[in-house]
């Protein structure tokens, strides 16, 4: 059984669980943003309580241990500045994220994705961790690069990102993946 923790504390960031408290900090500082949205699968909220919503499904979905969403906080002031996510499928953990634009090339999503990787290391459930963005998304690639994922490939056609049109993407593909074990 994964078991992911509440918190997680890195150099910068303490990663915790949403509050429902969070949608207008949400809202204000990301959520609708189009320069933000502009690569993620979801347009710009349009307002604090279609945030709340979303935190409303993404609390069930901690409880059924289906996903798990982090707020990105900083230290010190426990500014929220951004979300990333784990979401199950098997043996694999998909990763999402996002971060407010005032926050971007600080190299802290990195941080906050390296912390969930480590997490990750530590569960021997999951055997990949994997996650895809657009190939027109370079600020993205790199991020999953330097958290020390591998790209893999490209996914044709793969996802459709609303804000840029609404077609069908290419994607690459980036992974960490276990050695297999083989002990007997």
């Amino acid at each position: 059984m994964i078991r992911p923790p509440d918190q997680m504390t890195t150099g910068r960031l303490i990663l915790r669980r949403p509050l429902l408290e969070d949608a207008a900090t949400i809202y204000e500082e990301y959520a609708s943003d189009p320069e933000v949205t502009r690569f993620l699968t979801w347009q710009p909220s349009p307002s604090p309580d279609h945030v709340a919503v979303f935190l409303a499904d993404a609390l069930k979905k901690w409880d059924q241990k289906t996903a798990f969403t982090w707020a990105l906080t900083t230290r010190g002031e426990g500014r929220l500045i951004g979300m990333i996510d784990a979401r199950l499928d098997a043996y694999m953990v998909n990763v999402g994220y996002v971060l407010g634009r005032r926050f971007w090339n600080q190299g802290l999503m990195t941080e906050a994705l390296r912390a969930l990787i480590a997490w990750t290391d530590n569960e021997p459930e999951v055997a990949r961790v994997w996650a895809v963005c657009a190939v027109q998304n370079e600020a993205s690639a790199r991020v999953l690069e330097k958290a020390g994922m591998t790209r893999e490939g490209i996914l044709h056609r793969w996802m459709v990102f609303p804000n840029l049109g609404g077609k069908p993407l290419d994607c690459y593909c980036y992974a960490r993946v276990k050695p297999l074990d083989t002990a007997l």
